[in-house]
């Protein structure tokens, strides 16, 4: 006999198929910023161990957007893939090393994360 399956159940297991695609961008974006500061620690390919990161990383990345964009619009995440990348990628650099802090820097950063939530928007108003 079939187990009967709740109705807690089967909301949990479509918000949990929903969110897979965002989960997927998000782990896509973490290793993305990984391999690019990889490429940073790796002083120009003169590290081993970070020169070896760096593909790794980007592959993993790779992967993980490929699969999120089986559910997800191209333009969205992208966007996000991109600009929130950018974004995290300027705040490491300021953080661990010790790239300068400039307000015009900050707005910048500012721009970049309006433009990934006005083309959320924009997409979700699509559907």
């Amino acid at each position: 006999m079939g187990k009967r399956i709740s109705r807690y159940e089967s909301q949990t297991s479509t918000e949990s198929a929903r969110n897979m695609p965002w989960l997927l961008l998000f782990v896509a974006i973490l290793f993305e910023v990984a391999g690019m500061t990889s490429m940073k620690l790796s002083r120009g390919f003169a590290e081993p161990i970070p020169s070896i990161a760096v593909p790794v990383f980007y592959v993993l990345s790779a992967a993980a957007v490929i699969l999120a964009l089986k559910r997800l619009d191209l333009s969205v995440t992208y966007a996000i893939w991109s600009g929130v990348g950018t974004a995290l990628a300027a705040l490491i650099g300021i953080a661990y090393f010790r790239e300068p802090f400039t307000l015009l820097k900050l707005g910048s950063i500012g721009l970049v994360l309006l433009g990934v939530a006005g083309l959320s928007l924009a997409a979700k108003q699509g559907h």
